[in-house]
């Protein structure tokens, strides 16, 4: 296996479908055993079936992200069940979209409690796990470097507290030998489709900017990524924000 991962234990939160989904399909390209973690079930299953289907291993694991005791219990099964946890893909997000004077506060607090609250306490949870040559993938958006951020502010704000995690617990967790590192990605998720759906013009607008002319694969292009990421090649990589965008965004 070129990325190095045969046998590790990868745990993903939002796997049940979209880019949490490529990715797990991905490292379970690379003999990586994957904990699919998310809230609902019969998603997981489906994902955990196709990875068998391919001759990899899954299990399912619910868990509300929003909640901390769920989250401490995620880990610990996971653990249990496959006997460590090497890699954490923070992926799953409430999104709150909407201009500074209509998104809620309820909205808001459900995009911290899902992105960087429950980010760090996952990275927290899984802490004595990764040490000795772990690897974390968390999520940004390239929502916080738009020229135009109006009806992003909000998820910008989230999203730019998960990249000042992950810059801290690179510095932090270094000497034990914990990678950690985001990425910035466009790709037709659900999530994706949704925004398309309700945003028609701006949605078409926005993809004739991507120098490569198309929106990312989840796994092929997401997935694959996250592989060379967790992966040996990727050694000396940490605190690093990589844009999956196609060209997309320029972060400066």
């Amino acid at each position: 296996m070129a990325a190095n991962l045969q046998g590790k234990v990868a745990l993903v939160t939002g796997a049940g479908q979209g880019v949490g989904q490529g990715i797990a399909y991905a490292l379970a390209a690379e003999g990586v055993s994957v904990a699919v973690v998310g809230r609902t079930l019969s998603k997981l299953e489906a994902t955990c079936a196709e990875i068998a289907r391919r001759g990899g291993r899954a299990r399912p694991f619910l868990c509300d992200v929003m909640v901390k005791q769920d989250i401490e219990r995620c880990v610990a099964k996971v653990a249990q069940t496959f006997g460590g946890i090497d890699i954490l893909i923070n992926n799953a997000q409430v999104v709150p979209l909407g201009n500074l004077l209509d998104v809620s506060d309820e909205a808001f607090v459900e995009g911290i409690n899902s992105g960087p609250l429950a980010t760090l306490r996952l990275m927290r949870a899984c802490h004595p796990y990764l040490k000795g040559g772990g690897a974390v993938v968390n999520f940004a958006s390239s929502a916080a470097v738009r020229w135009d951020a109006s009806g992003y502010g909000a998820y910008a704000a989230v999203k730019e507290a998960i990249r000042s995690l992950t810059r801290a617990a690179a510095c932090e967790w270094g000497a034990d030998g914990i990678r950690v590192n985001t990425i910035a990605p466009h790709a037709l998720s659900p999530g994706m489709e949704g925004w398309i759906a309700a945003r028609s013009d701006e949605a078409a607008a926005f993809f004739k900017t991507i120098p490569l002319g198309r929106v990312g694969h989840c796994e092929q292009d997401i997935g694959r990524a996250v592989v060379f990421l967790v992966g040996s090649d990727a050694g000396y990589l940490t605190g690093a924000t990589i844009p999956l965008d196609g060209g997309q965004a320029y972060w400066g």
